[in-house]
């Protein structure tokens, strides 16, 4: 498995709640032919028991998904050291890899809570144990709210925090609360959106106005403040970076005048908590937001900055590895893509064309197209950079070869594509194998995390 107690405890980092055992038991699971690219000979058997066999990515059938093992534990100490040195939290965004076996190694490694994005991911999270979970959305929904109200009730140890962004919001939830336990009380975050955004209360003015009515509410509790920068910039272009950076201080202004009228009273000592998200933008949010807790608690209120990155425990070698300070190039600890897609040549039916049998049902494609890196194998080489992929169907890849590379990329072979966007690659999978390296010349496998999507 993935989990590893003695590297965690030697961080000296503590960590929420999970329950390992049920993690664990995921081992147990049986695997079969809907568990796509397996081969048949691992039909029948436990996850342990196939584990067991030492497969190589090579026995597997393609088109695959992969994670890097070597890259992933890189991206792990490397977001958790930059995150401890810039004094905010980790809230990593769970919905990115829907992946309890993922999400148990980044509480080991000193997260403070996983986030979702759907009470029904929160359930998942439940029944394996996660102890502190930020729901970065709002909660209307009335069986969603009937179960929450009895798993606060059940469980006093278990830690929610939820969106507001409206008066209608808060009243809905109270409405749908009015018949919880005697004591349940909902603490919730004030979100402020921006133009053009995404939810979110438009301007201060109105941010504040919601942040009243929780005050007043029986059911909800105000724990902070916070936001998505991510809904506001594409690119770090000078335009996209002040639009961020403009964002980010209102919700800064947000929490300070929140703080001096007391409008955290009811935390009984928990810290009011700031959060942003921080995938494309973590310096930006460390530059405008850390400093609050550093402010003497701004205005007395002890205060945690959260960032809720979710792509950097995968990264890409797309979108992400284009936007983030922490990419290669930008830092001497960069984040690496732990993602790859490998697809077989199917067909040559043209000189500068060939047929991959990997499509938009295997690997990611909204926020930019594979890119070919390499043919795998004993004979492995790098491709030639003028080679591109230019569509996706269903269930091809259309790779194109500027000169025609016949004998390089011949039927049969086959080549590993770098990825963008882990959100969109990781739900087309609900078993993905885990590899020693995605560099070496005849991968191992040695592990498959389960996905719930």
């Amino acid at each position: 498995m993935l989990l590893n107690s003695a590297e965690a405890q030697s961080t000296g980092r503590s960590a929420v709640a999970i329950d390992k055992d049920v993690v664990a038991a995921l081992d147990e699971r049986i695997l079969g032919p809907e568990h796509k690219s397996l081969p048949p000979t691992a039909w029948g058997r436990t996850v342990r028991e196939f584990l067991d066999s030492a497969p190589a990515l090579a026995d597997l059938e393609t088109p695959i998904l992969t994670i890097d093992r070597t890259a992933m534990e890189s991206n792990l100490a490397v977001m958790a050291d930059w995150a401890a040195a810039a004094g905010v939290r980790l809230a990593p965004h769970g919905k990115t890899t829907m992946a309890p076996q993922l999400w148990a190694r980044q509480l080991e490694t000193g997260s403070w809570a996983i986030t979702l994005a759907t009470i029904w991911q929160v359930q998942v999270a439940r029944s394996f144990g996660v102890g502190r979970v930020v729901l970065a959305n709002t909660l209307v929904d009335p069986v969603g709210l009937r179960w929450l109200a009895g798993e606060l009730a059940k469980d006093p140890d278990f830690e929610f925090l939820s969106w507001v962004d409206g008066v209608a919001t808060v009243r809905e939830m109270e409405r749908h609360l009015a018949a919880a336990p005697a004591g349940v009380r909902v603490p919730v975050i004030v979100e402020l959106g921006g133009p053009h955004g995404r939810t979110g209360a438009r301007g201060l003015a109105a941010a504040l106005e919601v942040a009243e009515a929780v005050h007043h509410s029986p059911r909800l509790i105000l724990a902070g403040v916070g936001g998505y920068e991510g809904a506001l910039a594409h690119d770090r272009s000078p335009e996209g970076l002040a639009a961020v950076r403009d964002y980010l201080e209102e919700v800064a202004r947000l929490h300070r005048e929140l703080a001096a009228a007391g409008r955290y009273a009811d935390r009984d000592g928990s810290p009011a908590v700031v959060t942003a998200g921080g995938s494309a933008y973590p310096d930006l949010v460390v530059e405008h937001l850390a400093g609050l807790a550093d402010e003497e608690g701004a205005q007395g209120v002890p205060t945690a900055v959260v960032l809720r990155s979710g792509a950097y425990l995968i990264h890409d070698d797309g979108f992400y590895s284009g936007i983030s300070p922490l990419a290669d190039g930008h830092t001497d600890r960069p984040l690496r893509s732990a993602m790859h897609g490998w697809a077989r040549t199917v067909s040559r039916p043209e000189p500068e064309l060939a047929l991959l049998d990997a499509g938009k049902r295997d690997l990611p494609f909204d926020e930019g197209l594979p890119v070919p890196q390499r043919i795998a194998g004993p004979a492995a080489a790098e491709l030639n950079s003028a080679a591109t992929v230019s569509a996706l169907n269903d269930q091809h890849t259309f790779l194109r070869l500027p000169g025609g590379a016949e004998a390089e990329v011949p039927v049969g072979s086959v080549v590993r594509l770098g990825l963008s966007h882990p959100c969109t690659a990781f739900d087309k999978w609900r078993l993905i194998p885990v590899i020693d390296s995605a560099d070496a010349e005849s991968p191992r496998v040695v592990d498959l995390v389960h996905t719930f999507f």
